[in-house]
């Protein structure tokens, strides 16, 4: 019997891994553990025994199991479902390349019914160019990320004695980034996300169809802004080309004789000054063959432009945030290293196992946060709320007093640190998604 076992995966709250063991008649058994962040302490939860290309095998679950846990890995489209397919994939009994058979296996020893993996465009009619699913696709990536590469984080609190629950912070929420056309970020009754909304659960930001790998919660700092925006630009249309505008819209929307009309209107326009007419129309001849000041030296006139400021889509956001580090004791020096390795390693691009792929790197979930009446952490009504944001920037100063100097003992931290962190929105903000509240929010 050969026996492998998946990374450790952050789902909700909880951390799984799953070991995955070939049996000597070629069944697979898998069994998902519940572990600290670093593969510590496991309790089993849940096992598949039996699992070949035709039998899905029993699943049992285990004493450590709890009735939350039950129904969730029972449910395979439940994020601890999911996480259970991608470990028992991730785990590679079969190698790298398994054969159609063998990913039907790895599904049902995951979990799964085994129809996705031999047959997927039954599940998932949404195809890509080259005839596999979108999620088929997201989901060999998922799978050949190279070795080494980072799928959880702590959840950070700086300082050691921040008051959370008495007192407003800002938490970074880090996720696994979702594709918009991947099954996962496509919005329900349409092929694009535009639903990178940030809610609480927990008091944790999230963003439906991503994964949390960790937070990081710090003290509001000074100097926080936002700044909407939306495109407009200076456009404009000549007298004859708005005319010949008009006729046509006449021609296409309404009935030949109604375009007529229209026709005959546009035309009594220019009669009642035929030099002008003739002059625009040889401006307009003119300027095609030269530059645009050729009429202008002709006549001492310029076609009327009808100058107008035209909406041209919408802006994207970005946000920077500055903070100041202080380690006050070697565990505050530890915490503030892991939270600069964390920002930093997140926002890292990410290789597939071969190399061949560049991936994108984790976004993130980010909110201002202050106690409700009971304690319970809430969206602060009057900062801004922030959709899914990329970090872009991370740049962090090692000597921001002006001198270098560090602490004695076995740490050797700075005494101080300053982090610069910018981001930017993945999205744009629609008028329908600050939502009918009754203006209890600044919102966007």
């Amino acid at each position: 019997m050969a026996v492998t076992t998946s990374p450790v995966q952050k789902v909700g709250n909880n951390h799984y891994r799953t070991t995955v063991t070939t049996n000597a008649d070629g069944s697979l058994s898998s069994t998902t553990f519940r572990t600290g962040p670093r593969g510590d302490n496991p309790v089993a939860v849940s096992s598949v025994t039996g699992a070949t290309a035709t039998s899905s095998g029993t699943r049992t679950y285990a004493a450590g199991a709890t009735a939350a846990e039950r129904a969730a890995f029972s449910n395979p489209t439940s994020p601890e479902g999911k996480a259970l397919l991608g470990q028992v994939q991730a785990a590679r009994p079969f190698g790298n390349s398994p054969t159609a058979a063998q990913r039907t296996q790895l599904e049902r020893a995951g979990g799964g019914s085994g129809n996705t993996a031999t047959n997927p465009t039954t599940e998932n009619p949404s195809t890509t160019g080259t005839g596999a699913t979108s999620e088929d696709v997201n989901r060999e990536f998922k799978a050949g990320d190279k070795q080494g590469t980072r799928t959880t984080y702590e959840d950070l609190v700086y300082p050691l004695d921040l008051a959370a629950s008495h007192q407003d912070i800002v938490k970074f929420s880090i996720l696994k980034y979702v594709p918009s056309l991947s099954e996962a970020g496509r919005r329900e009754g349409g092929v694009s996300t535009a639903g990178r909304i940030v809610t609480l659960k927990d008091g944790k930001p999230i963003v439906k169809g991503s994964e949390r790998l960790g937070t990081i919660t710090l003290p509001i700092p000074s100097g926080i802004s936002d700044g909407n925006s939306a495109r407009w630009q200076e456009e404009g249309l000549n007298e004859l080309l708005e005319s010949a505008s008009v006729a046509a819209k006449a021609f296409f929307e309404g009935s030949p004789d109604a375009a007529a009309g229209t026709v005959g209107q546009e035309a009594n326009k220019f009669t009642s000054d035929p030099n002008a007419t003739k002059q625009a129309i040889t401006s307009v001849l003119l300027n095609s063959l030269g530059n645009n000041n050729v009429a202008a030296r002709a006549y001492g006139a310029v076609n009327n432009n009808n100058l107008e400021v035209l909406f041209n889509g919408p802006g994207l956001r970005s946000f920077s945030f500055t903070f100041m580090f202080y380690p006050r004791s070697e565990p505050e020096a530890i915490r503030v290293r892991k939270i600069i390795r964390a920002f930093k390693q997140s926002m890292s691009v990410k290789r597939s196992a071969n190399s061949l792929l560049l991936k994108a790197p984790h976004t993130f979930a980010i909110s201002y946060l202050t106690p409700g009446d009971k304690g319970q952490m809430e969206i602060h009504p009057y900062l801004n709320k922030f959709k899914e944001c990329a970090l872009t920037n991370c740049n962090i100063d090692y000597t921001p007093d002006g001198t270098y100097m560090t602490y004695g003992g076995a740490e050797k931290s700075m005494t101080s640190y300053r982090m610069a962190l910018t981001f930017s929105e993945l999205e744009p903000i629609f008028d329908d998604e600050y939502g009918d509240d009754g203006d209890a929010f600044v919102g966007y």
